[in-house]
């Protein structure tokens, strides 16, 4: 299985592709939707890896992928300015899973 990116950045895409990651770069909703639908018919994708930023553009269609689908594995990477969701976020989410403050 092959693990794949969807990115808005040029950088992350550059980035990922020194580590021998395949991507695309796209830049609105609707080229998001196509790029997904293509990686959803290859079978050899096994992770799809996408910005903070892709995963705004199609937040329902991306639900939907992470419910119903068992392959592809959808992950959401920051890109390289960093996460948008600010530097306590998996704590906070691992004390509001757990229900310990940490």
């Amino acid at each position: 299985m092959r693990i794949f990116l969807i990115s808005d950045n040029a950088d992350t895409q550059t980035g990922m592709r020194l580590a021998g990651i395949d991507g695309i770069l796209v830049r609105t909703p609707e080229e998001v939707k196509v790029a997904v639908d293509e990686i959803l018919n290859d079978t050899g994708i096994g992770i799809l890896l996408i910005t903070e930023k892709i995963a705004a553009m199609q937040p329902e269609y991306f639900s939907y992928i992470k419910i119903n689908r068992r392959t592809p594995l959808v992950v959401e990477i920051p890109d390289r300015h960093g996460s948008s969701k600010g530097d306590d976020y998996i704590m906070s989410y691992v004390s509001d899973a757990i229900g310990l403050k940490l």
